[in-house]
């Protein structure tokens, strides 16, 4: 498991791990006096990387994840001026978000899959529920918008049927890389579905060009295995 100033990110080796015992292991105020806390083993997914951050609760307290620049830990906002280094706490997160953030990452890895067919190379990406959408950078100008949205679309909707595998590993530099099976493999801090049969309603919602990159709007959810 990742482990950064003692703490170890159970959210990157589990999606869906929703609840967990743990303990504080640091403890302080921000610029506002705010009172934070940071967990041991953190299954908090903070705001990065074009993913929304969970909604959470330390104990009943709802908890607000957010890195933390000056030590790099995740650590959670939400009045826990009681909580010091070494109490024992009970953490969870809002499990059908946190699926739909899944769900739309992974769903953003497929566009981009997609997209790198079509010759083009990403240059931003957000998968924020209502708004996920990637850009990208084309070797040559888009002739047709709509046959290029229906290749897209083919392409998604080929690899969903295959079921593809959806794994995470760590290259030589210690990078984590998401693998959608042998189609796709990007470095990636985010969360993700275990394979593409758990993606249902992926769209590709438009296709636009703006000062020379093509921007793809998507929607995906969750779909429960049986």
């Amino acid at each position: 498991m990742v482990q950064h100033n003692g703490q170890l990110a159970a959210y990157l080796e589990d999606t869906y791990l929703m609840e967990l015992a743990t303990e504080v292991t640091a403890a302080g105020r921000h610029d506002d006096g705010a009172a934070w806390v940071a967990v041991r083993r953190n299954i908090f997914h903070p705001q990065g990387g074009g993913q929304p951050a969970d909604r959470g609760w330390v104990g009943e307290r709802e908890a607000a994840p957010v890195r933390d620049p000056a030590t790099g830990l995740v650590v959670v906002r939400g009045g826990f001026d009681d909580l010091a280094v070494g109490d024992a706490v009970h953490t969870r997160i809002d499990a059908d978000l946190r699926l739909l953030h899944a769900a739309l990452h992974t769903a953003g890895h497929l566009v981009e899959a997609a997209g790198r067919v079509e010759g083009w190379t990403m240059a931003g990406s957000v998968h924020f529920p209502g708004q996920a959408r990637i850009e990208f950078t084309p070797q040559d100008a888009l002739d047709d918008r709509d046959k290029a949205a229906a290749r897209l679309a083919e392409y998604v909707e080929a690899a969903v049927a295959d079921d593809l595998p959806v794994t995470a590993d760590y290259d030589g530099e210690g990078r984590r890389i998401v693998r959608l099976g042998d189609a796709h493999a990007a470095p990636c801090g985010g969360t993700h579905v275990r394979s593409l049969a758990e993606l249902a309603h992926v769209t590709i919602a438009s296709v636009k060009t703006k000062k020379g990159r093509i921007r793809v709007s998507y929607d995906a959810a969750h779909r429960p295995r049986p």
